[in-house]
C-alpha cells in the first residue's frame, strides 16, 4: 500500500511511521476537518497562522486558532533550504507530520503544484489530498522550475490551467478539499493591482475557491481585490507590522489572515541573536522557554 494513501485507507488504530502523535487520524475526522474549513471562508474573518514545524503546529493549536496553513520557506529554512528548494515527497511528507500533529484543517501551501504540466500538476495534488490536508494553494510563479524563467510568473493562461487541474484532481478524489488560487505580482516584482485581479479572476473561474495576492498591503488594493471575486473568499498576507490590525482588515471584507514565514523568521532571529552572542563566548542569549514547559505542551 502506498503511504500516500495514509488517511483515505488507513484505520484509526494505525500509526504512520512519521506521525508525532500515536495514532493517525480517521477519514471521518479528515472529513470533518476539511468540513470544518470551507465553513470557515463563509463568513466573517480568521486568523490562519503558519507554522514551519509539527512542534509549531501543536502549540499553535493551544492558542484558539480554528486552522493552520504551512509554509514553503518557513520549512526549508529547517531542512537548510532556500525557499522552494524541496521536493515532492519532502512536502508531502512535512504535510504529513503536521496533519498528525494537530486536530486543526491543515491548508498545504503547496507552491507552484509541483509539475511542468497540467498533468503533472493534477498528479502531484492528488498525492497532496491523500496527506488530509483541507486546503491547498497553488502559486503562478515558477517556483519550483529550474531554469531562466525560476521565480517568473507564468502567463495567465498558463497559470489558470495548471489550477484548472488542481480542481479536477480534487473533484476526481470526491474529498472537499479547498483550493486556493494565488496571484504573485506583488512578490515578484510585478505590483500591477489590475493584472493581479485579472488573474485572480482567471484563476476563480479556473476553479480556485479562495483567491490570494501576497503583498498587497493597501486597503484600497485589499478592497478592489475583494470586490473583483466576490462572493469567493479573499486571503491577505501580513508578514509582519502591518499598518492594518485584524478588525481593519475584516472590515475591507477579508476572510482569512495568514503570516507566511513570519513566524519562522521570528525564530530564526532569536536563534541569529542567541548563537551571534554565544560565538562571542556571551551566554546571555540562551533565554529559552524552560525544557519542562515545552514538554508539557508537546504532551498535550
Amino acid at each position: 500500500m502506498s503511504p500516500l494513501h495514509l488517511f483515505h485507507s488507513r484505520s484509526h488504530s494505525q500509526v504512520s511511521a512519521n506521525s508525532p502523535m500515536s495514532s493517525s487520524p480517521s477519514p471521518d475526522d479528515i472529513a470533518a476537518r476539511r468540513a470544518r474549513f470551507r465553513q470557515l471562508h463563509q463568513s466573517g474573518c480568521f486568523l490562519i497562522p503558519n507554522p514551519p514545524s509539527a512542534g509549531a503546529a501543536v502549540y499553535l493549536s493551544t492558542l484558539g486558532f480554528q486552522a493552520l496553513a504551512s509554509t514553503s520557506s518557513g520549512y526549508a529554512w529547517s531542512q537548510g533550504k532556500e525557499d522552494n528548494a524541496l521536493s515532492l515527497e519532502q512536502t508531502l511528507h512535512h504535510l504529513r507530520s503536521l496533519v498528525t500533529s494537530t486536530d486543526l484543517p491543515i491548508n498545504a501551501d503547496f507552491v507552484d503544484g509541483f509539475g511542468s504540466t497540467p498533468v503533472e500538476v493534477e498528479n502531484a495534488v492528488s498525492h497532496a489530498i491523500d496527506t488530509g490536508v483541507a486546503g491547498i494553494s497553488i502559486e503562478d510563479t515558477y517556483s519550483t522550475w529550474e531554469g531562466p524563467e525560476k521565480g517568473r510568473q507564468r502567463p495567465i493562461k498558463e497559470a489558470a490551467e495548471r489550477v484548472r487541474a488542481a480542481k479536477r484532481a480534487i473533484e476526481e478524489s470526491g474529498y472537499d478539499v479547498l483550493l486556493v488560487g494565488r496571484a504573485e505580482n506583488f512578490f515578484v516584482g510585478n505590483p500591477d493591482i489590475n493584472d493581479t485581479i485579472e488573474r485572480l479572476k482567471a484563476y476563480s473561474a479556473a476553479g480556485a475557491d479562495c483567491l490570494y495576492a501576497p503583498g498587497i498591503t493597501d486597503p484600497d488594493h485589499i478592497r478592489a481585490v475583494v470586490e473583483a471575486v466576490a462572493p469567493k473568499p479573499v486571503n491577505i498576507l501580513v508578514g509582519g507590522p502591518s499598518q492594518l490590525n485584524l478588525d481593519e482588515i475584516a472590515k475591507l471584507g477579508v476572510r482569512r489572515v495568514s503570516v507566511g514565514g513570519a513566524l519562522a523568521r521570528v525564530a530564526w532571529g532569536a536563534v541569529m541573536d542567541a548563537s551571534e552572542r554565544l560565538a562571542r563566548g556571551d551566554f546571555t542569549g540562551l533565554t529559552g522557554v524552560g525544557g519542562d514547559k515545552l514538554n508539557d505542551i508537546m504532551r498535550r
